[in-house]
């Protein structure tokens, strides 16, 4: 990516698909050129979150809602150190911001830490095309950026693609780190960080959890250093079957029965140290409106989801596993993509989703409260 200086809105911006599809808009943000694979978020708040996700790694992110940067930009809804996005699409950027906490425009921001983006487009457009052919390589071309259009084509089909992508420790930490239980504390978790977002070990902290957030690379004996009552798989960006340290890793925790929690690219992990296979889906789940069913109890929550690859895993039967039995325990409700696993002789389980959604929904909060009822019954 190469960028220079904020943009104002003013300069010429074009976004260039990689089967020739081009859009026609304004800079957004910083100006110049990026890369990443295009995706749509269908999330109508939260796009503070959504920038500051680890997750969303060399990835360019299409803002379904019309209007976006309404509530500007603070300082404490940021879910990392900085944006992960490759690049911002929107249709309607917000002229002036009106929300009492908020410091700065997104506008500025983005130009700020270098996120070149691109305004004026008709997004529908552009996610039914996403819908329709699929998540594909894209770049956006911004002022002295722009050449003729084979050209920019041509650089877009050069880009690397999402999948065969090992992203984990790029957004990682380097360094352990403790987050301290609220209040008393109860447990200590251990949390292998695959691009962690800040809300989850928050989360934890207002269970009384004390969560040791290691780096991706930690091994066994990493974990087991810090003397967990259970072990955490974060979520992250990148295709799940190069990960094959991380699932040795849990494949570990799972031999030692160590209660076990996975999110998003965690239970993407588990999926393959109980020995499924992933795949990537034709344009995966992004927003904060899929319906999941939680088949342990019937209920259907509303959940935020951010992930382009899926867990292959039997939906009509219990799977025998190296450690014991397995089944799926969350169906999303619009596609049938597993959502969830858990194990039923030893004390682990995953969903595919963020139960920790800082902007919300909230019906899948009760997740941090089922790892602390595993964590509870193996103290008893």
């Amino acid at each position: 990516m190469t960028t220079s200086t904020r943009g104002a809105g003013k300069a010429p911006a074009v976004l260039v698909l990689e089967d020739g599809r081009t859009f026609r808009g304004r800079a957004y943000g910083a100006v110049g050129a990026t890369f990443g694979e295009a995706v749509f978020s269908t999330g109508m708040t939260g796009y503070q979150e959504t920038l500051t996700d680890p997750s969303y790694h060399r990835q360019v992110v299409v803002m379904t809602a019309p209007h976006v940067g309404n509530t500007g930009i603070n300082d404490e809804d940021m879910e990392s150190r900085k944006i992960w996005v490759s690049g911002y699409v929107v249709r309607d950027p917000a002229r002036v911001p009106s929300n009492w906490r908020s410091t700065r425009t997104l506008d500025d921001e983005l130009a700020a830490q270098g996120v070149v983006g691109i305004s004026g487009i008709d997004t529908r457009a552009l996610t039914r095309h996403l819908r329709e052919r699929g998540a594909m390589r894209v770049g956006i071309f911004s002022g002295d950026a722009i050449q003729d259009d084979a050209a920019l084509l041509a650089r877009v089909q050069e880009a690397p693609q999402m999948t065969g992508a090992d992203l984990s420790a790029e957004v990682a930490t380097t360094e352990a780190y403790v987050v301290p239980a609220i209040g008393e504390k109860k447990f200590t978790v251990a949390a292998v960080d695959l691009g962690i977002k800040g809300m989850t070990p928050h989360r934890m902290a207002e269970r009384g959890i004390e969560v040791h957030v290691l780096p991706a690379t930690a091994s066994v004996e990493d974990v087991y250093a810090v003397r967990p009552d259970g072990v955490f798989f974060s979520n992250g960006p990148g295709d799940p079957a190069t990960a094959d340290h991380p699932v040795s890793v849990m494949q570990g925790v799972l031999e030692r029965g160590t209660p076990l929690f996975g999110i998003c690219f965690g239970n993407q992990i588990l999926g393959r140290a109980l020995g499924f296979g992933t795949f990537k889906l034709k344009y995966g789940h992004r927003g904060i409106n899929q319906p999941v069913q939680d088949r342990t109890t019937g209920k259907v929550e509303v959940t935020a989801h951010n992930h382009g690859f899926a867990v292959d895993a039997p939906l009509d039967k219990v799977s025998d596993t190296p450690y014991g039995r397995a089944e799926v325990s969350h169906v999303c409700l619009n596609d049938n993509v597993v959502e969830g696993l858990q194990l039923l002789d030893k004390p682990a389980f995953s969903v595919q989703y963020h139960p920790e959604a800082a902007a919300g929904p909230h019906d899948a909060a009760y997740l941090f409260d089922r790892f602390v009822s595993l964590m509870e019954g193996q103290r008893a």
